[in-house]
């Protein structure tokens, strides 16, 4: 894991964490030269541009992967046109990546447990880090708001809850689960872990629904987009609040399924691992990243 400026990562137990053998994680930069593979945040190689990567010595082995790892949009990944044929492999949310990792998953357990939904007090919350008056999620807000009321968390709003995002927003029959940017398969927390670990309705305004249904059942969300209006969509919010039948079938999905919030970043370095492992001596490059990662 090339970490900036080396900075120390006490690296997970893939074998205890995931049941992933056979791996040995390290951000030595010492051990450079004897990695089969070598990881690399986009983050912090927008930050410090080709002076962020290995120079030497050792040069780079000629059997060596280079994984490139990014977790942001497009909209947020600046640099990646100076990337072009440094990389084998990708790792991201996109599910064409070489590696998919996405934000969560749903899984089927061998015997699903009871769903029991919490006791809902409230109707709509939003948590919000980075507020953007030029971000389609805040424009949008700013009409839906005129119809219902909305409790804002973060940024601009109130303080969170001792236990944090998910004890909070389990109070809410809704949550809004709006991205920062639209792009295909961006589909982050703000569902996985703000909404359905906290057992609340995700209304989202993302990719559209067609890609969210790729991912998770078509009743256990609501999309902005299917409705003309951020009027009429706050008068389904309404009728729903008034009608438990209605409102419990987006639940009806948790009979078979639970929900898997991705782990940062041990998860994500162990699955790079696995699949070296898996790949053998497989290797290609990444001509072109930018023109792919922004498609």
């Amino acid at each position: 894991v090339w970490e900036p400026f080396g900075r120390p990562r006490r690296m997970a137990d893939c074998r205890r964490r995931y049941n992933i053998t056979g791996c040995r994680l390290s951000a030595d930069r010492s051990r450079y030269g004897e990695a089969q593979a070598v990881l690399f945040h986009h983050r912090d190689l927008a930050l410090h541009g080709a002076e962020g990567l290995p120079r030497g010595p050792p040069p780079r082995p000629p059997r060596q992967l280079w994984v490139w790892m990014n977790f942001e949009s497009p909209s947020h990944s600046p640099g990646l046109r100076g990337l072009a044929g440094l990389f084998n492999w990708t790792m991201s949310y996109r599910r064409d990546s070489d590696i998919f990792v996405p934000y969560g998953y749903l899984y089927a357990p061998p015997a699903p447990r009871p769903f029991v939904l919490p006791r809902k007090t409230r109707l709509v919350a939003w948590v919000i880090s980075n507020w953007n008056e030029e971000h389609a999620r805040v424009r949008y807000y700013r009409q839906l708001k005129e119809h219902l009321a909305i409790d804002v968390y973060g940024a601009r709003g109130l303080a969170l809850s001792e236990g944090g995002v998910v004890e909070t927003v389990s109070a809410y029959k809704f949550y809004l689960a709006f991205e920062n940017s639209q792009h295909t398969d961006y589909i982050t927390e703000k569902l996985w872990r703000n909404a359905f670990a906290a057992s609340a309705v995700p209304i989202v305004l993302g990719p559209h629904r067609a890609n969210y249904e790729r991912f998770i059942p078509p009743d256990s969300f609501i999309h902005v987009d299917d409705f003309p209006s951020p009027r009429l969509l706050a008068t389904y919010l309404k009728f729903l609040d008034k009608n438990k039948l209605n409102y419990r079938r987006y639940f009806a999905w948790r009979r078979k399924y639970e929900v898997h919030v991705t782990s940062f970043w041990d998860e994500h370095f162990c699955k790079v691992c696995e699949a070296v492992r898996a790949a053998g001596n497989q290797i290609k490059t990444v001509r072109n990243l930018a023109s792919w990662f922004e498609s």
